[in-house]
């Protein structure tokens, strides 16, 4: 179908730059905003026109990301490509590449889209090895012989450097084991945190291409954003602490509270690195496991990042202006926070999927928070909004993030009775919450065993 409300013809007759983001959700729906802003033409491809983005986005194209035809004709319009997900196939990322400039690129999304070989890459880097930062350790796996034997040899075993599919018996950890699958994975899905052989055979069943991870019993978890451009100039936000349940990110802290000076630098650098030595364009977020005052390398995202919401109301530069900025290579914007902290906390669907009805009284009773709706559908535990507030005293700060969201979700602003007690785990700054679990028992989508 084509672009609608005549957005080519308009786009090409001012000779402003046009974006295209493969994507039309919550992350597309914020960056066309963005975009406004910043004066540049700006469509989606979207898979329905009451997708987030779609429904407001004056340039929505409808079409499969999977196919090829719609996605080359997309990007056909558009000076620049760029992605809300992770999951164009490879071999139409090349074939778009022949048409226009796609950034990310399709080499170094490969590192986002296949886990394994993003550990390969990592594990290679003498850079990272020198900041102290390393991967868990790893090995691919096919087999229950292949599983066993990775938890077997390592049981007790210290955590050493990254360890490689090659790396022999000694790469494994005792059990629980982590496996992933090595692709297609977001929010929890597609890992399982086996207790034993049983759930972990449980998992092979299903066929998918696995690779067994250590369990680490991390103190909590980190994020760092960055952003490069193709020039290779890059911004970094200060280091956050993401609390998360049953796999989904729940708050975001900037800057995670109690970090060590020194170890939010080794953060910082290590994004910067990783983006350079993969070619990143646009913004990448590395997820991170805190243990200690080591820092353990998770995932990566080469997009806009639920990290990174906090700044569209906390920072001189949002994610979603410093991505197109980024991907246009254009200077990048001040990365530095406008207020002392920040807390994010993702608003979930409730039962009641009125929403709308309960604004009322989260803007009357604290006029503070700032409140995002996504225009999603509501479903019992999916991510419909976010909401932030700023100040100085994170304690606070978490209390009314929580409230505000679970107002919106419930209809209270206590935790609804199934939540479990929240968000305290690992946090530095302490105070309540609303949502979480145990720092290092992070709760994926599925658990095993």
């Amino acid at each position: 179908m084509g672009v609608t409300h005549q957005a080519e013809a308009g786009d090409r007759a001012s000779r402003r730059p046009v974006v295209g983001m493969v994507g039309a959700g919550q992350l597309a729906r914020m960056t066309a905003q963005a975009a406004i802003g910043l004066g540049i033409g700006f469509r989606v491809l979207a898979d329905n026109p009451d997708d987030s983005a779609a429904q407001i986005c004056a340039g929505t194209r409808i079409g499969d990301y999977r196919s090829a035809d719609d996605v080359l004709g997309f990007g056909a319009g558009c000076d620049v490509v760029t992605f809300d997900h992770e999951h164009v196939p490879g071999d139409h990322l090349s074939a778009l590449e022949g048409l226009t400039a796609v950034r990310p690129g399709g080499p170094a999304l490969r590192f986002a889209q296949d886990k394994s070989a993003m550990r390969d890459r990592l594990s290679a880097l003498d850079s990272l090895r020198e900041l102290g930062v390393r991967c868990p350790r790893y090995r691919r796996v096919g087999s229950m012989a292949e599983i066993a034997e990775f938890a077997q040899f390592a049981a007790g075993r210290k955590a050493g450097g990254c360890a490689g599919p090659g790396a022999g018996p000694g790469a494994g950890a005792g059990w629980p084991v982590v496996l992933k699958a090595t692709s297609g994975g977001y929010d929890g899905k597609g890992v399982w945190i086996c207790d034993n052989e049983d759930a972990a055979a449980d998992v092979l069943a299903h066929g998918l291409s696995l690779m067994a991870e250590e369990y680490l019993p991390f103190d909590r978890e980190l994020a760092v954003l960055v952003a490069r451009s193709p020039q290779g100039q890059g911004a970094v936000y200060p280091v956050v602490q993401t609390i998360q349940e049953n796999g989904i990110c729940r708050e975001v802290i900037a800057p995670a509270p109690g970090l060590h000076p020194a170890v939010a630098a080794t953060a910082q650098r290590a994004g910067l690195i990783i983006a350079a030595e993969l070619g990143v364009t646009g913004l990448l977020a590395v997820e991170l496991f805190a243990l200690g005052d080591g820092l353990i390398l998770n995932e990566l995202a080469m997009r806009p990042h639920n990290c990174g919401h906090w700044t569209l109301d906390a920072a001189r530069t949002s994610q979603f202006e410093q991505h197109l900025r980024a991907v246009l290579d254009l200077p990048l914007g001040a990365p530095a926070m406008t207020a002392e902290a920040a807390v994010m906390v993702n608003v979930l669907g409730g039962a009641d999927p009125d929403l709308h009805s309960r604004l009322v009284h989260v803007m009357a009773a604290d006029p503070g928070v700032k409140v995002h709706l996504y225009g999603k559908a509501v479903r019992p535990g999916r991510k419909v909004g976010h909401v932030t507030v700023a100040g100085q005293d994170v304690a606070r700060l978490r209390d009314r993030g929580w409230r505000a969201a679970n107002y919106l979700s419930h209809g209270t602003e206590e935790p609804a009775e199934s939540a479990e007690p929240a968000g305290r785990a690992g946090v530095a700054g302490g105070g309540p919450a609303g949502g979480g679990g145990p720092a290092g028992r992070r709760g994926p989508a599925e658990r095993s065993g």
